[in-house]
């Protein structure tokens, strides 16, 4: 029997309890809330595909083809009836700039999956294919050296037959030649003069093609970068086909030269940043270490290939300093990670770039261990370990009668060396010309003779050996004037003495007199019985104005033929290693060849040296103010294309290369500038970090000699920049207007292209057959016009 049912009464049901009970966030009224989306759940009956859930990426994320992203959704439950104060809080948004972050994808189970989630590299790929097609068509259909191939094919040629040559600028690029024409099959033999034709064995359309390369990569790397600036895909499109088709960035990609490693490396440096401040949102994690150190190694080797590289790097560091400044003043930043922040930007944009720097000389000295042209910029012991010097053959110590060469120590010093030239009318004295040279030349040679109260030198007499504190006279061989100083004004350093060449072999003053002084010797140390060839480092001090011999990379102008200054130091200064002198070559057939070891030059010794004359001989090609030159040209001729330069011979016979920019391009780039108008906070934050990166870029790049092709790219960001933001991201225009723009710009740079492509591919026959290709009256591509 069942028990009666019993009814027990719990009260009302009590009203269900309302998260307002517990403390409550307002949200700001502009807080972004996700669409209300309907979620299907996966059912048993589902297959694997079909449940998964498929994300597309690409520039653009899920929204319009062409329109920016949005940040991905946060979801935060109600969590109502629960600890507030326990809850995970949201974490802190990715800063406002650069290309918002993505969740990452799901790994793909299909092809078709796989396809879709890489959808953003199909552009860049198909511009690449393009890029290759540029490049390399008729890349071989001048078969004459054109430009400077006559100075950097040489240069390989060098690496090749191993012989140690100088050049004004770092030798990672000119290795990369080396290395095209050793994978090309060149043997090295070949001058590379210019306008000569390239012989049969010179593999030149193999080389060409192995740099031009490096001109298929920038754009690519013009595509991606656009991406990670945050751009939208109409944006990326102009960047890449801006890169594509600009005639002066395809021109000088097509021959051996060190501008398309330069303007690759340059690409690739922008990049590295902008992927790196892309990962600034997870400090220290994996990829922010990895794009770090590639910004690092990425500015090592732009610097590596040209010294203009170095601005590339100021825009690096501006972005660093602007960052850490705003990391110091973040006050919830523990002293502990901001210490980590500056040791890490110390080691991978300071350390590593050096660290690549120096590599690519350490590899450039173990290649050329021989002797060659450009033995004389280098110091004596440097030499006299090359392979195939003659400094073996020196005799060990110096006596009265002996032809000598005279080093400089200083950093990048040369031979001392006189000529027939004299000092020009108005400066100085006007007696013969004494300089410092860098080259072997006769006219580096000078004998050491006694004073004139002594008897003359007898080369039969007893041998005199060259002690410290001796008294003698430097006879210049090829002219047999005496070195010399007096009470005159130096050219350029107007502090010191005039040094001249003077008299002859009969005929001089007490002004001819030095005396010897020795500073230390590397291997007898302080105490020097008698001076030796290479290892003893003296000072030459003026008998008469007791001022020091002295040649401290001052730059004569063209009437001394850009050579180094000498002059006659009245300052005393035991530690100036300008002041420093060895004797490098020593002839004197009485004494015996030296039979000795000689020591090795420190690697940062040479590395430094060799830095200090690179610097010194640049600044020695700086044109002088009062030529008219089409490489020293005004500010504002390039940008605006008021210039070009003719790349070769310009006979009806020959194919023909102007230097010139896409006009629709640069000139686009060079009137990229505009107000500011209202944005959002996002926008404005997006708007100046794109700005910054372009203008800086652009300023930093910008000169007056030549025009900096490096400077195009950033105008070129710029550009595509503010079209992003004025055009392609305005709410106020439609998509079919923004398609409009879009379709204008795209066929005047292709179009633009089109037409002046000859100059970039070659021109045959008279040029004056190609008509319309002078736009501006000042572009001297015609003859006689």
């Amino acid at each position: 029997m069942k028990p009666s049912a019993v009814a027990v009464d719990f009260g009302a049901d009590p009203e269900p309890r309302s998260s307002s009970e517990f403390e409550e966030i307002p949200y700001p009224s502009n807080h972004w809330v996700p669409p209300q989306q309907e979620e299907e759940l996966p059912l048993h009956y589902m297959s694997e595909e079909k449940a998964r859930r498929r994300v597309v990426r690409g520039p653009s994320g899920n929204e319009d083809l062409f329109e920016k992203h949005q940040y991905p959704p946060h979801n935060y439950d109600d969590d109502e009836g629960k600890d507030v104060y326990n809850k995970i809080r949201p974490v802190k948004p990715f800063v406002g700039s650069g290309r918002p972050r993505q969740a990452p994808p799901p790994p793909p189970t299909s092809i078709r999956e796989f396809l879709l989630q890489n959808l953003e590299h199909i552009p860049p790929i198909v511009y690449t294919l393009l890029s290759c097609w540029t490049r390399f068509h008729k890349i071989g259909h001048s078969n004459i050296v054109v430009w400077d191939e006559a100075h950097f094919g040489k240069f390989g040629s060098h690496y090749l037959k191993r012989e140690f040559y100088f050049d004004v600028h770092p030798p990672l690029g000119k290795m990369l030649v080396g290395l095209a024409g050793l994978l090309s099959g060149y043997d090295g033999h070949f001058d590379f003069k210019s306008g000569a034709e390239y012989p049969e064995h010179v593999p030149y359309v193999a080389m060409r093609v192995m740099l031009a390369t490096f001109g298929v990569g920038m754009v690519p790397l013009g595509w991606y970068t656009a991406v990670e600036l945050g751009m939208t895909q109409w944006a990326c499109h102009l960047v890449a086909l801006m890169v594509l088709f600009d005639v002066a960035w395809l021109c000088i990609s097509r021959f051996i030269l060190l501008d398309s490693m330069l303007l690759f490396f340059t690409f690739f440096t922008v990049f590295c940043l902008t992927k790196f401040h892309n990962q600034q949102y997870q400090s220290f994690s994996l990829d922010w270490w990895v794009w770090l150190s590639m910004t690092g190694f990425a500015i090592g080797c732009v610097t590596s290939v040209k010294l203009v590289g170095l601005f590339v790097t100021a825009l690096v560091g501006l972005y660093t300093i602007e960052d850490l400044w705003e990391k110091f003043g973040d006050t919830k930043m523990s002293i502990r990670d901001q210490a980590w922040h500056w040791g890490a930007r110390v080691a991978c944009l300071i350390v590593l770039p050096i660290l690549v720097f120096m590599a690519s000389f350490k590899i450039h000295f173990l290649v050329l261990n021989h002797s060659g042209p450009g033995d004389a910029q280098m110091s004596s012991l440097f030499q006299a370990n090359l392979v195939g010097n003659d400094f073996h053959k020196n005799p060990l110590e110096i006596a009265f009668g002996s032809r000598i060469t005279l080093k400089n120590m200083g950093w990048g010093g040369g031979l001392l060396h006189s000529h027939v030239q004299t000092y020009p009318p108005g400066v100085g004295s006007g007696q013969q010309q004494v300089t410092c040279y860098h080259y072997k030349d006769e006219n580096n040679d000078w004998i050491v003779l006694p004073t004139w109260e002594e008897p003359d030198y007898n080369p039969n007499g007893e041998l005199r050996y060259l002690k410290n504190n001796d008294l003698i006279r430097l006879s210049h061989a090829s002219t047999t004037r005496n070195l010399h100083s007096h009470v005159v004004v130096a050219p350029v350093t107007k502090l010191n003495y005039e040094v001249a060449s003077y008299g002859n072999a009969t005929i001089g003053d007490v002004n001819d007199y030095w005396k010897v002084e020795v500073v230390d010797d590397i291997k007898q140390g302080k105490s020097v019985e008698r001076i030796h060839s290479l290892t003893t480092r003296i000072r030459f001090r003026h008998n008469i104005l007791g001022c020091y011999l002295r040649a401290a990379n001052a730059v004569l102008p063209q009437w001394g033929f850009k050579q180094i200054e000498v002059s006659c130091d009245k300052e005393n200064d035991p530690e100036d290693a300008h002041t420093y002198w060895n004797v490098e070559s020593h002839w004197n057939d009485r004494l015996p060849a030296a039979d000795t070891k000689f020591y090795r030059s420190p690697f940062f010794r040479d590395f430094w040296h060799l830095n200090v004359a690179m610097m010194t001989s640049n600044n020695a090609l700086i044109p002088d103010p009062d030529k008219e030159d089409i490489l020293a040209s005004k500010p504002f001729d390039w940008p605006f294309l008021h210039l070009g330069l003719r790349m070769c011979g310009w006979g009806d016979a020959q194919t023909k290369y102007y230097l010139l920019g896409t006009p629709i391009i640069w000139w686009g780039g060079a009137l990229a500038w505009r107000k500011y108008i209202d944005m959002e906070p996002r926008e404005w934050d997006h708007f100046l970090y794109v700005g910054k990166i372009a203008f800086f870029g652009w300023a930093l790049h910008y000169r007056r000699y030549f025009p900096l092709l490096p400077t195009l790219y950033f105008s070129v960001l710029m550009f595509a920049h503010l079209l992003d933001h004025f055009v392609f991201s305005s709410r106020r225009l439609t998509i079919k207007t923004k398609w409009i723009v879009f379709g204008v710009f795209a066929t005047a740079i292709f179009g633009t292209f089109w037409w002046f492509k000859g100059l970039a591919f070659g021109i045959d026959g008279p040029i004056n057959e190609h008509k319309g290709l002078r736009w501006r009256e000042s572009w001297n591509i015609y003859e006689g016009l």
